[in-house]
């Protein structure tokens, strides 16, 4: 079976962050895309020049839209903006079994907010409705009111934090570390698991968290448990990094490659 994998999440008309890597990691790992608008964007790879957001009662219609006619498998909930969407979004999800992939986007790859500082509050409210949340280390730093972790053991109490704050898990993204590797963090109910990774040296990068997210949920909606959902997004993403030089795609920080595993087509020659 073919998973529905719902994103609610801001678009991004350059490509590589947003709905639209949502839609293009969902695909590329099996699963059937569905998109919610939170908020439209103007941006590029270096940078966030607008945010135009969606009155909250349309985003509580566009999901509600889709309960009232397809089955969705898992969703992943990306960036909401604002307050009002968040409390929308929540109120829009109530009594939905499937499981919820949280990544709260709060500030762009360029620095840009992504996020209200006054909707941080609700976004923390939010965190209970999740399945797993995968918050990166400022991200993480934002949620608790903490300087941000700059160790192993900084990431392991505030993974431990955040699981206290009432997700069911925790996926804390560990690239900005000053380390070799990159090695993610995945705490729950049962402790504390972690994800070893390259450190991939380069610029291309934009939307890593967008894409990272949106195949954990579909690896979620085919039925694997949290673990090995989690090993396997982390694979993936890590192979649309190493892949992302096949790309031509702005003069900032690039997008990485989701379609990286498929066979690149070639141009009939004349």
């Amino acid at each position: 079976m073919i998973p529905n994998i719902l994103s609610i999440a801001g678009s991004d008309p350059s490509g590589g962050a947003g709905i639209q890597a949502d839609i293009k990691a969902i695909s590329a790992t099996g699963g059937y895309a569905m998109a919610v608008l939170a908020a439209l964007t103007a941006q590029n790879t270096q940078g966030v020049q607008g945010v135009h957001a969606v009155p909250p009662d349309f985003v509580a219609a566009q999901i509600a839209a889709l309960r009232a006619d397809i089955r969705i498998d898992a969703v992943k909930i990306g960036m909401l903006g604002s307050a009002e969407v968040i409390a929308a979004v929540a109120g829009a999800l109530e009594g939905l079994a499937a499981p919820v992939v949280l990544d709260p986007v709060m500030v762009a790859k360029s620095g840009d907010r992504l996020l209200e500082a006054r909707a941080v509050a609700a976004l923390r409210a939010l965190l209970p409705r999740a399945t797993v949340i995968t918050p990166n280390l400022p991200e993480a730093a934002d949620l608790l009111g903490r300087p941000e972790a700059t160790d192993t053991a900084a990431m392991e109490a505030q993974a431990r934090a955040l699981l206290d704050l009432g997700p069911g898990a925790v996926m804390l993204k560990g690239g900005h570390l000053p380390a070799s590797d990159c090695a993610d963090l995945l705490a729950d109910r049962q402790g504390l698991h972690w994800l070893s990774g390259p450190r991939i040296q380069t610029t291309r990068t934009h939307g890593t968290g967008c894409t990272l997210s949106s195949a954990l949920a579909t690896f979620l909606g085919h039925g694997l448990p949290l673990p090995e959902a989690a090993r396997r997004a982390k694979l993936y993403i890590a192979g649309a990094i190493a892949a992302a030089g096949a790309l031509e795609v702005g003069q900032g920080h690039g997008p990485t490659h989701h379609f990286h595993a498929r066979a690149p087509v070639e141009p009939d020659r004349p």
